[in-house]
């Protein structure tokens, strides 16, 4: 079917769809090494007492079939292998079929993660990595043309992620009229990079113009999406630039990235070189005259049913009671997003310590557990993770503003639970175990105000945070 095809976009599809591998890849990477102790079989909160509490037309999974962690872990190996063969072009330069059956069992696979995933995987990105990968299904392989429904529906998705970022901002917290929210936000950030000290240290102008750039690319620019080019181009050049400076300036595990993954769906093939290009050896020029039968009718009635969920994003985004991330279906598919309508303007850290003595007290010799990424130890320079996603790291984040952790979060006080019994799995999640595998007489959480220090502080410490004791918040746990 001729009419399907949109032509001078081949190499826009062989990026999205090679990028869409990648970030599956990074997903499932995160499966292997976290799984087991935040959801396997002993874990934080173990999938066979979700699945045995939730029905699986709430939260379809393969898991509701069966569940051992064995079994987890060779549906994360196989993702982690397609997502691979993704990236490599194999299915594609296969055919469509191949493609079609490969990208749909990606997305079999990660949904069942993501639906038993619990609070661990409650996260925006989940559902844009599902929507994403659902959708590179629907642009076919190198023997079809790029269907434009499909091509279109990819650029709702880039819509619905800004355009929903960008409301959900602006009708939120009132620093972000003000343009005053990075004056925080460099330092409150879930998970602070390499970089942040730097970005929380520029001048306030600068903060302001960061805050107004943002804006512009997420109220106004998606709007040009649905229109020809140049303007769709220049749309999608400005997310790629945004979304570079966040990476830069944080770690927001594969938000990010998928969101540039997305914006390539609006670069045409000339701007990216052309297919005879320096990238050009990526794909071929499309075998078929037009958009085979069988394809074409897949991408109509996928479309159409897009269409017809769409009204329930379209209400929210229309809603002065916008909602930040939701999925109203449990396939995650056509949601809506949105992130950081609220900003935290003090930053507050769970500080969890151990002791060996056999009675312990004030003056035991605690020390303190360091974790991948949060914040804990002053003079440690935070590290860049992104896009890997930290998940115990990011929900310690949101812990620490609660007052009393272990009645408000069921896993932190399991965590504790761990901890004290000197767990082995657990343990995996830490950057260090100042034990050296022992297991502790006692625990006790500690509440902390990091603020980054000053460059005159830096200079004279090098300490990049200032830390000030905000409380107890356990006392002393015994084993």
């Amino acid at each position: 079917m001729e009419w399907m095809s949109a032509d001078g976009y081949l190499l826009a599809r062989e990026l999205f769809q090679r990028g869409v591998g990648a970030v599956y890849a990074i997903a499932f990477v995160t499966v292997v090494q976290q799984w087991r102790p935040l959801l396997g079989a002993d874990g934080l909160t173990p999938v066979p007492a979700f699945v045995a509490r939730v029905p699986w037309r709430r939260s379809p999974s393969l898991f509701h079939w069966r569940y051992d962690d064995r079994f987890a872990a060779v549906l994360a190996w196989v993702g982690l292998g397609l997502s691979l063969a993704v990236v490599a072009g194999v299915p594609q330069r296969a055919g469509t079929p191949a493609t079609v059956v490969v990208f749909a069992l990606l997305f079999l696979l990660y949904l069942s993660f993501v639906n038993v995933g619990q609070v661990w995987y409650a996260f925006g990105w989940e559902s844009i990595l599902l929507e994403a990968g659902f959708l590179a299904m629907l642009l076919g392989g190198h023997d079809s043309p790029v269907p434009w429904p499909a091509l279109l529906l990819v650029r709702w998705l880039l819509f619905r992620v800004e355009f929903g970022a960008g409301l959900i901002k602006w009708r939120g917290d009132r620093c972000w009229r003000e343009l005053t929210c990075l004056d925080y936000h460099h330092e409150t950030q879930p998970l602070p990079s390499v970089f942040s000290w730097w970005f929380h240290h520029l001048p306030a102008p600068l903060h302001k113009v960061e805050v107004a750039a943002n804006h512009v690319t997420q109220l106004l620019l998606p709007f040009l999406l649905f229109l020809p080019q140049p303007f769709a181009g220049i749309a999608g050049v400005a997310v790629l630039a945004t979304q570079g400076w966040l990476v830069v300036s944080g770690n927001f595990a594969w938000l990010n990235l998928v969101t540039m993954v997305l914006a390539t769906a609006a670069l045409p093939d000339a701007w990216l070189g052309g297919t005879g290009g320096p990238l050009g050896g990526l794909t071929p020029a499309a075998t078929t005259d037009g958009v085979p039968a069988w394809f074409a009718v897949v991408v109509l009635l996928a479309f159409v049913v897009q269409v017809v969920l769409s009204r329930h994003p379209v209400r929210n985004l229309l809603s002065r009671a916008q909602r930040m991330n939701a999925s109203y279906n449990p396939l995650h598919l056509v949601g809506t997003y949105g992130a950081f309508g609220s900003i935290t303007r003090t930053r507050f850290e769970l500080v969890v310590e151990g002791t060996l003595d056999l009675d312990p007290g004030e003056h035991s010799d605690w020390r303190t557990y360091e974790f991948r990424a949060k914040p804990t130890d002053p003079r440690r320079r935070p590290p860049q993770v992104a896009p890997y996603h930290l998940r115990l790291d990011w929900l310690l984040w949101f812990a620490a503003m609660t007052a009393s952790p272990t009645r408000q979060h069921a896993w932190f006080a399991g965590l504790l639970e761990r901890l004290l019994s000197g767990d082995p799995v657990v343990r995996r999640l830490l950057r260090t175990d100042p034990f050296d595998g022992r297991a502790p007489t006692a625990v006790r959480v500690r509440r902390e105000r990091f603020r980054f220090t000053t460059p005159a502080e830096r200079q004279a410490t090098g300490a990049w945070w200032h830390t000030e004791a905000a409380g107890e918040v356990t006392g002393i746990v015994r084993r």
